[in-house]
């Protein structure tokens, strides 16, 4: 697969501050993958975000994306990239569908119009769909000065996603949505990756919803601390376990120590042990286990380990 997003040695220092932002970072990113950076508030995600999307200039490195730098071809990274912001940027002064229009036009995904009816009928139909999606579509020609915080947000989805981008950057997509429109906003995102070969770049401090991606991207402090597959993080920092309990957790204690297996507590258990070997432990052990619970490895238990081993 081609590499779509390259950094090469970013740095973003801002003026009068001790410290960089971001610090010597180099990552690339695959065309169609699912990309995942995630890190405390103060880590570099926004400033790195914000670079990658053009609104920010790095003090050093080289960023590419779609092989146009992002500081010299700006104009050009900006036809390929949506970007759904952690704050809102519309105009109160405009209805729903007027800002989605605006941003279209500077899209160059339509022509000016100076009425939603003539628009292109694709234009209309991607409108409808997106604003149904997030629920919506009965509040287009309402003037947005009458929304609320959380219909704002998912205008800001619509404008995001209206010009079909070849990128898409999420900057904590899902804050102030429902469950419900939350779950279906990554529905669309998982078709719309099958459908094409859209990349998906996210920041979230919603760590499940990172756990589907390609790679994940933990940084702290400016600097990247960990970087990997989902699966590859869990494997490197976190032991599977399995949580057991019987009516007699002296015996079983017994049977533990005996057969050398790691464990922690007196009842219930957690013993470490690969989910593979799990069927040969059964059959060791003798005891009628009353509680059985498999512990899988997930991202929060990566990320709260990694931050809150002295990276923070």
């Amino acid at each position: 697969m081609s590499i779509i997003i390259q950094v090469e040695e970013l740095v973003k220092k801002y003026k009068n501050a001790t410290t960089n932002a971001v610090d010597g970072v180099s990552f690339n990113v695959e065309k169609g993958e699912f990309f995942s950076m995630l890190g405390p508030n103060g880590a570099g995600k926004t400033t790195t975000l914000s670079i990658l999307n053009t609104t920010l200039s790095p003090t050093s490195g080289k960023v590419k994306i779609s092989g146009h730098d992002v500081y010299e071809e700006s104009l050009d990274v900006k036809k390929e990239i949506g970007v759904i912001f952690q704050n809102p940027s519309l105009d109160l002064n405009l209805t729903a569908e007027e800002n989605i229009r605006f941003h279209s036009v500077l899209y160059g995904f339509i022509s000016f119009s100076p009425t939603f009816k003539g628009t292109p009928k694709k234009y209309q139909k991607k409108v409808h769909e997106l604003a149904s999606l997030v629920g919506i579509d009965k509040e287009l020609s309402k003037p947005i000065k009458q929304f609320s915080g959380g219909m704002r947000r998912k205008l800001e989805i619509i404008i995001g996603l209206i010009h079909e981008p070849k990128i898409l950057f999420l900057d904590e997509p899902t804050i102030g949505l429902d469950p419900l429109t939350r779950r279906n906003l990554w529905d669309y995102l998982f078709e719309i990756r099958k459908k094409g070969e859209t990349t998906i770049f996210l920041t979230t401090h919603y760590l499940e919803e990172a756990e589907s991606s390609d790679h994940v991207m933990i940084v702290n402090k400016g600097k990247i601390i960990s970087f990997g597959t989902p699966e590859e993080l869990k494997s490197d920092l976190i032991e599977e376990s399995v949580v057991i309990s019987c009516l007699n957790n002296s015996f079983l204690k017994e049977e533990l120590v005996s057969q050398k297996y790691r464990f922690l507590g007196d009842g219930p258990f957690t013993v470490f042990i690969k989910e593979e070997d799990l069927q040969h432990f059964f059959q060791k052990i003798k005891s009628k286990l009353m509680l059985i619970k498999v512990q899988n490895p997930t991202l929060e238990q990566v990320y709260l380990k990694l931050i809150g081993n002295g990276h923070e």
